[in-house]
């Protein structure tokens, strides 16, 4: 039996480490418990990642208590844990904390207290602030620190109330707050008798009292207890009283279940035959299945080529196979219609996890989970951490987007990274499908470090094919006369889609109505405050907002500035592009799908479902609806603006556009009828939209490549990000400058050529929420690899493979 346990505990910790503890006589504890343990003056959680019969510490203190008699990580998840914690340079605890169920995490309370005994003489010494301070705890009696810390300031409250712990006038106590989330219960009436007994009372209760002997009657048949409200309604309470008092029936509490897909069923699945390619694909992933071993896939198709086929003939054989899966999509927007495919096919055996559950729902789900119950898990990022057992198949969705990269707070992971770390220690299947792969995985394939698997076409006849995509210069609709938003091509593209009872989707990448306004007299642009970005104007609301801090704001009537009344509303976003269309087309459906709209529970999917229902002809919304959703109806796809994010300093500028503008022109024409999209740009010669037009991923890879090679950027190269964020600009950029300077120095003294320090520089955003940013970017081999060897601040952000540098 071990010894000692090495803990990660709760507490802000510099580096992935863990802290040595004594298992008391008589306790055995596993690699992945949750345990209470002593740190400090405190407790804290810990979770066990080690054990050992022997320490080289003189003094050990010993575990308090456990949490959880049952691991809450699995093997893999604790190996997956130390990965992620030494990779994106976090704390252990923080990086076990993305597998922990909802509501684990349990704050220490601190409470103060008069001790008796106390004399008029000592309280006579008090200062003022010191007698103010003892004053309010003896008329509040026991008081929570947070309380006296509201009234005096946490620094005082630290100062005052350990000065009077030396007074032997209070006392400090600690004591652990209740959980945040618990399991929901429900009264309900239960029989209280064996069922014979049930039976002879009920017959002797059947002339006096008939209620009572049907309601018992009924309790006896019942194969769970009867909902109190059910057994109970009307003038039924009485009777269940009486059984009560009578001893037959008993009032218990039930567990409820908190489904998020109660009641949710969206129909059998229509029969499907595979493509010759995909039945080339599917081929080689049964193999990899039955061979039992980790093996890691590209899947490469086209959009609407039947990616998500497989992804379900890849679970069905797993399931066969006694194991389960994971399915991630980028997007909470994308889990309805991936949720009614897996549902279709595997009724009941579905689990979903992600933010826009209740608090219940997810610690329930989690539960379930754990517990075995469903055959996969689909969700965005955080439900790769899920507790699935027998973890058989892993699927990342649109494994180019950006949303599987966590950018705050620690740790900074990407899921797909994480996904492929652990497939690979559970023994599973890794499945990344994409049809616009990110550059970096493709490299990898075309190099054999994934398996690359191709379907090039959409198929048929269930489908039309790729859509044409027209593109349109508008800077010769300028010079021809027309100033709108809309070309000639886009506007008459909708009149006949429109006309033939056909739908349509507008895509901008930008949300709002005017981008910002601008003083036509000083050229002042209206800004954030606290933030370094101009004021979007939303016409729905009626003000001004920060897409960065939400701080809002009135159109002014006059400039601040100046004083001036030419005050310009420029650029657009999707409230303008809604209104042109109601103005353009009176009378016709719109829906807007952006940020602004879905912050309610349950709204992706109320957009979705109206669409779906032809509540609406028209929808209009950002990147929301670039990314897999599978619309029929739709026809025609229009790119109001393709040069949005363009040229952004970033150099997967072209990336991002090439893979957005392919994926929104793919949504036409995936029912039966032909679907066709418009490109709009003022550049119409750059190689990633002419790529997007020709849905060309080859071409456009391979320029890509290109420039990637001549920059010495990824895949050529690899990236960290630090970031150091001050409310005081000359602090801050002294904090940069200095690190620069150390970074550099410790490079040459290691000599590690390779390795460059680009920066310090400001941010893209170079102030949010009144703080200053500064960026240092390390370029080389890998920088990760140096980095774990540098003691760097603790202010310090650390991204590794960054994926963006806003």
């Amino acid at each position: 039996m071990s010894q000692y346990a090495e803990v990660a505990v709760n507490a802000a910790v510099a580096r992935p480490r863990t802290f040595t503890y004594a298992i008391p006589p008589g306790l055995t504890l596993e690699v992945g418990q949750a345990l209470w343990v002593p740190f400090g003056s405190r407790w804290l959680q810990g979770l066990v990642f080690g054990l050992s019969d022997t320490t080289d510490l003189s003094e050990v203190r010993e575990v308090a208590e456990v949490i959880d008699p049952r691991p809450l990580l699995s093997p893999a998840q604790v190996q997956l844990a130390r990965w992620l914690a030494e990779h994106y340079h976090c704390a252990l605890f923080q990086a076990a904390a993305l597998m922990l169920p909802p509501g684990f995490e349990r704050r220490t309370l601190a409470f103060y207290s008069a001790l008796p005994g106390r004399d008029a003489e000592s309280l006579s010494q008090l200062a003022s602030e010191e007698r103010e301070f003892f004053d309010f705890i003896c008329r509040h009696g026991r008081v929570e620190q947070r309380q006296l810390e509201r009234r005096f300031s946490q620094k005082r409250v630290q100062a005052l109330g350990e000065r009077l712990r030396r007074y032997g006038l209070l006392a400090r106590a600690t004591e652990l707050a209740g959980p945040r989330i618990r399991p929901k219960t429900a009264r309900a009436l239960a029989l209280a008798c064996p069922r014979g007994e049930a039976e002879a009372a009920g017959q002797r209760l059947a002339a006096r009292a008939p209620r009572q002997a049907r309601l018992l009657a009924a309790l006896a048949a019942a194969a769970k207890p009867l909902p109190w409200g059910e057994a109970a309604q009307g003038d039924w309470g009485a009777a269940a009283r009486a059984l009560v008092a009578k001893g037959l029936a008993a009032i218990v509490e039930t567990p409820v279940v908190r489904d998020p897909l109660a009641g949710r069923w969206p129909g059998a699945p229509e029969p499907v035959t595979l493509t010759a390619a995909q039945e080339a694909a599917w081929q080689q992933i049964r193999q990899a299945l039955e061979g039992g071993e980790p093996s890691r896939f590209l899947l490469h198709g086209v959009t609407g080529s039947g990616k998500t086929e497989l992804y379900l003939r890849a679970l069905a054989h797993c399931l066969a196979l006694g194991r389960r899966g994971i399915v991630l999509v980028p997007e909470i927007a994308l889990t309805s219609q991936t949720i009614d495919r897996f549902l279709a096919r595997f009724p009941g055996q579905v689990a979903v996890l992600h933010s826009g559950l209740s608090p219940g729902e997810q610690f329930d789900e989690w539960h379930r989970i754990r517990a075995g119950e469903f055959a996969v898990v689909i969700g965005p990022r955080s439900a790769l951490f899920a507790p699935q057992p027998d973890l058989g198949l892993v699927v990342v969705d649109e494994e180019h987007a950006e949303a599987y990269k966590q950018e705050e707070p620690d740790p900074r992971y990407h899921a797909r990274e994480a996904a492929e770390r652990l497939a690979e220690r559970a023994g599973a299947v890794l499945i990344l499908g994409s049809a616009t792969p990110d550059i970096v995985t493709f490299h990898r394939a075309r190099r054999g470090e994934l398996r690359l698997l191709e379907l090039p076409e959409r198929p048929a006849p269930e489908s039309a094919g790729l859509p044409p995509v027209e593109i349109v210069d508008m800077r010769q609709e300028l010079k021809e006369g027309n100033a709108g938003s809309f070309s000639r091509a886009l506007a008459r593209g909708m009149r006949e889609a429109l006309a033939a009872g056909e739908q349509a989707i507008l895509f901008l990448n930008r949300r709002g109505t005017a981008t910002f306004i601008q003083c036509r007299d000083c050229g002042q642009a209206l800004r954030c405050r606290r933030c370094d970005v101009p004021l979007v104007y939303h016409g729905a609301e009626g003000g001004l907002m920060c897409h960065l801090c939400r701080y809002r704001a009135p159109v002014p009537l006059a400039c601040p500035a100046c004083g001036g009344r030419r005050i310009k509303y420029l650029g657009l976003g999707t409230q303008r592009v809604e209104e042109e269309v109601g103005r353009l087309f009176p009378g016709v459906g719109v829906l807007r799908w952006d940020w602004d709209v879905t912050r309610g529970k349950g709204a992706h999917e109320d957009i979705l479902r109206r669409f779906l229902a032809r509540e609406a002809q028209v929808l209009v919304g950002t990147q929301m609806v670039a990314k897999g959703l599978d619309l029929p109806e739709v026809t025609l796809v229009g790119v109001v603006n393709a040069d949005v994010g363009l040229y952004l300093p970033d150099f997967r500028a072209a990336e991002r556009t090439f893979q957005l503008v392919t994926q929104v022109a793919g949504r036409a024409g995936r029912g039966r009828r032909p679907g066709r999209a418009v490109l709009q740009t003022y550049n119409p010669g750059h190689y990633a939209l002419v790529a997007a037009a020709a849905h060309d991923y080859g071409a456009f890879f391979a320029a890509e490549l290109a420039q990637r090679r001549r920059l010495r950027y990824p895949p050529y190269t690899r990236l960290a990000r630090l970031l150091f964020q001050h409310p005081n600009a000359a602090r801050c950029r002294q904090e940069a400058e200095s690190l620069a300077r150390r970074l550099r120095q410790e490079m040459a003294a290691q000599g590690l050529p390779g390795l460059e320090a680009l920066g310090p520089a400001p941010a893209f955003h170079s102030r949010v929420r009144g703080r200053h940013r500064w960026q240092i970017i390390l370029r080389g081999p890998d920088p990760a690899a140096f980095l774990k060897e540098v003691d760097l601040p603790r202010d310090w952000a650390v991204d590794i493979d960054p994926v963006s540098f806003f």
